[in-house]
């Protein structure tokens, strides 16, 4: 054979090869594979001619593209996805196919070149000349956050915000951009998202998060696209083969002995005296922060034992509690019967934030000699049998 009859034979294997409709094109920087076929629908027949169709696969994941074009079944050739024969008919279809398969690649360079996300639906829908619409992780978190500020308190809902930021940081740091589309998720995201955060550490971190605070990030993070399930926007769970592992951990709690050592130190500061009393009446009542916060003159309710009692309805579940009021917190609610602050809010003691009253407790933790981390919410984690330790409790 003459040289140029083996370039030429060279050059036609290289142009069926490309022309070839179920070749795949790998992005090495993204890792995305992409590829069309053409195939017909059988159980569509009619008349002995089928509806051709496309197929479109991005990472394993596929959807079908119809063509709007009839062909007689036995004029197809199922090994190259192409019309067989030489007729006039047959060319034209083959030159449609072409055009097809060409317009779907630009669909997919331009998103590749755009550096977006590349979705066998988003080829279809720009090869259709649809918008876009698909919901993505951030929007969700933000919608979620927003319908949500009626519902939860600030100090839950700020750990939302919390764990979107490192979702943001992940995906930044990952996949080099800003947001993530919703039907992009899958199990290697999430075991990547929890790897990202135990080594990650944020500016006003010391160090990185601990299990049991990764597991939480994840939590949310789970309830965010539960909510997306819930409204139709993703079709399958990411999470169904995921599983939370958390670290198991001893409450700590104070003694009857500490508690007392925290009672009797008395503090000239009015803040850290303040600080002290309202984790004290948390001590005896058993009571949250928030509840605590919470309280009016009106919570206060004489039993018929004819002892006060305590009336409220718990923050986090809404469940009523009858609370009997010992002598330790009846002499902090007389204490500042006549305080300005108390008076004109109708509170029964003072209150501050919780950020400021846990700096405070470690104020007084430091001064007492307790080591232990004094917080509002360790108040309701004493010695159980301390917390019983009087008749009126008991009965």
């Amino acid at each position: 054979m003459q040289p140029f009859g083996l370039v030429f034979c060279a050059l036609f294997l290289i142009y069926v090869q490309n022309r070839s409709f179920n070749a795949k094109l790998i992005d090495m920087k993204t890792a995305n594979t992409f590829g069309i076929s053409f195939y017909l629908r059988r159980y569509k027949r009619k008349e002995g001619k089928a509806p051709i169709y496309a197929r479109i696969t991005v990472d394993g994941k596929r959807t079908d593209l119809a063509l709007k074009t009839d062909i007689e079944i036995d004029k197809w050739n199922n090994l190259k996805g192409i019309a067989k024969g030489k007729s006039e008919e047959i060319r034209s279809i083959n030159d449609y196919l072409e055009k097809v398969r060409s317009r779907l690649m630009d669909c997919y360079k331009e998103l590749l070149l755009k550096n977006k996300l590349i979705t066998a639906d988003l080829i279809k829908d720009m090869f259709s000349g649809v918008e876009a619409k698909e919901n993505t992780l951030i929007s969700v978190f933000d919608y979620h956050n927003e319908i949500m500020k009626s519902i939860l308190e600030w100090g839950t809902l700020k750990n939302y915000f919390t764990t979107k930021r490192y979702i943001e940081e992940f995906i930044s740091a990952q996949y080099h951009s800003k947001d993530f589309y919703l039907t992009q998720l899958n199990y290697k995201f999430l075991t990547e998202f929890e790897r990202f955060i135990r080594t990650y550490k944020q500016k006003d971190q010391k160090r990185p998060c601990g299990q049991n605070t990764i597991m939480k990030h994840i939590e949310r993070l789970r309830k965010v696209v539960n909510m997306a399930i819930r409204n139709e926007w993703l079709e399958r769970d990411p999470f169904q083969k995921f599983k939370p592992a958390f670290t198991k951990t001893n409450r700590q709690f104070l003694t009857a002995e500490e508690l007392s050592t925290i009672e009797k130190k008395e503090f000239k500061i009015a803040r850290i005296e303040q600080a002290k009393d309202i984790f004290v009446f948390s001590c005896y009542t058993g009571l949250a922060y928030i509840d605590v916060f919470n309280l009016r003159q009106n919570n206060i309710v004489r039993g018929i034992d004819g002892d006060y009692w305590l009336y409220t309805n718990r923050k986090k579940t809404d469940v009523s509690v009858h609370i009997p009021l010992l002598s330790e917190p009846l002499a902090i609610i007389e204490k500042y019967k006549s305080n300005p602050r108390v008076q004109a809010s109708n509170k029964l003691i003072p209150s501050y934030s919780n950020q400021k009253l846990n700096s405070y407790l470690g104020e007084i933790a430091d001064l007492c000699g307790i080591e232990k981390p004094l917080t509002s919410h360790i108040a309701r984690h004493k010695n159980h049998s301390f917390r019983l330790k009087t008749s009126k409790l008991q009965e």
